[in-house]
């Protein structure tokens, strides 16, 4: 049974940083792909960062929003995969969930993340 873990939510002053992980219960190579998504109150849910979680090179994509400040990565012996965010803005402030994609789809059970102005 595949089960993700999310952590590393917090309140945070903005332009500040956090890291947020994403750890698996199985190898993270079975899937195509994993991305972080963000929810914001009264808002629909976004993707904000993907990257490629089978083969040896980890292609990722961004928001437009969060180019140049969110950072996405792998870790295939640990099994997780990370968000790097820098220079957060209060825009920022959501629940943060991390979802794997193979043959289905698996979220995990969200992080929130605050920004204070």
């Amino acid at each position: 049974q595949v089960q993700l873990v999310e952590s590393g939510g917090g309140l945070v002053q903005a332009g500040g940083s956090l890291r947020l992980s994403c750890a698996a219960s199985v190898n993270i190579f079975r899937f195509n792909h994993m991305g972080w998504y963000r929810q914001a109150p009264g808002k629909l849910r976004e993707l904000v960062a993907g990257i490629r979680t089978g083969g040896t090179v980890g292609i990722t994509n961004y928001a437009d929003s969060v180019k140049g400040r969110f950072t996405i990565s792998r870790d295939i012996a640990k099994k997780t995969v990370y968000l790097q965010m820098n220079s957060l803005k209060p825009e920022d402030t959501a629940v943060y969930y991390c979802q794997a994609r193979d043959y289905e789809e698996y979220w995990g059970q969200g992080t929130q993340v605050t920004v204070s102005s």
